[in-house]
This record gives C-alpha cells, sequence and structure tokens, in this order.
C-alpha cells in the first residue's frame, strides 16, 4: 500500500493527466475552426495518449490497494492566436508536466517509496520525449512564421500521425 501523502500526490497527477487530454482536446477544437485539420488531429491523438497517463496512474493507485479520489478537472482554454501560441502553449504545459513529475519522483524517494519510484521513472522519459516533440513544432513553426504554404506543409504532415 502507497503512504497515504504518495497516494494524495499520486490522485492529484492523475488529475493533471487527466486535464492535459482536456487541455488537448480544447486545442483540437481550436485547430478544427481554424481549418487545419492536420494540426487538430495531431492535438486529439495526444489527448487520446494523455488519456492513457492518467489511466496508468488509475492502476498504479488501485495496483497499490490505495483509493482513487477523482476531483473536477480545471477548465482549458479554447482560444488562442495561432498555431504557434497552440504549440508554445504545448511546449510551457510540457515543462510544467515534467516538473510535477520531478517532483512526484522526489516525494517517492523521501517518503522510501521504491515502487512508486520504479513507476515513475517511465514518465521521466516519457516527458523529455514530449517536450522534446512539443519543441521541435515550435522551431518549425517559428521559422514557418506567417508563411501560409508553410503552415499547410506543417498541417499535412502533423496530420500523418499515427494513433
Amino acid at each position: 500500500m502507497i503512504k497515504e501523502k504518495m497516494a494524495k500526490a499520486l490522485n492529484r497527477q492523475l488529475n493533471r493527466e487527466l486535464y492535459s487530454s482536456y487541455l488537448y482536446l480544447s486545442m483540437s477544437a481550436w485547430f478544427e475552426t481554424a481549418g487545419l485539420k492536420g494540426f487538430a488531429h495531431w492535438m486529439r491523438v495526444q489527448a487520446k495518449e494523455e488519456l492513457g497517463h492518467a489511466m496508468k496512474f488509475y492502476r498504479h493507485i488501485v495496483d497499490s490497494s490505495s483509493r482513487i479520489t477523482l476531483a473536477s478537472i480545471e477548465t482549458p482554454p479554447a482560444e488562442w492566436n495561432s498555431p504557434l501560441a497552440v504549440f508554445e502553449d504545448v511546449y510551457k504545459h510540457e515543462q510544467k508536466v515534467t516538473e510535477m513529475i520531478n517532483n512526484l519522483v522526489a516525494m517517492s524517494v523521501s517518503e522510501q517509496e521504491e515502487s512508486t519510484n520504479n513507476f515513475l521513472q517511465w514518465f521521466v522519459k516519457e516527458q523529455k520525449e514530449e517536450e522534446e516533440s512539443a519543441d521541435r513544432i515550435v522551431q518549425r513553426l517559428k521559422i514557418a512564421g506567417g508563411d501560409q504554404q508553410s503552415i499547410k506543409a506543417i498541417d499535412q504532415e502533423l496530420g500523418k500521425r499515427k494513433d
């Protein structure tokens, strides 16, 4: 069984992963409205991935004989000025999630929660990949500037992301 302090923190992270899914779904909707179907697809895939992350936390908490405590999910933003603004928010969000995961790792060490520490190592690696992916797209959008042909090319490429 996970110590109460650790279980509470893991439940909070489960909520934050659900928020991440909700945020990316909101971003997908914004891209749909903007007529950028490839960007919208990329965000829907990301939303689904984040839901999967939440379920990993759910499973770890349950498998550790601890209680799930679901809380309200914060309402995400719904408006952005450009695809670049959206992906800058993605990158900032992923940096924040990385910080949260690192804090959980530190807590798992201080609380001597070895199984939770082992569980979290997958997320440490995943967050490195998430930040790199978001930053690559931010850098490409910066290079594209407002050039609509470049934006359309990126849109087509992002639309090929596998589920």
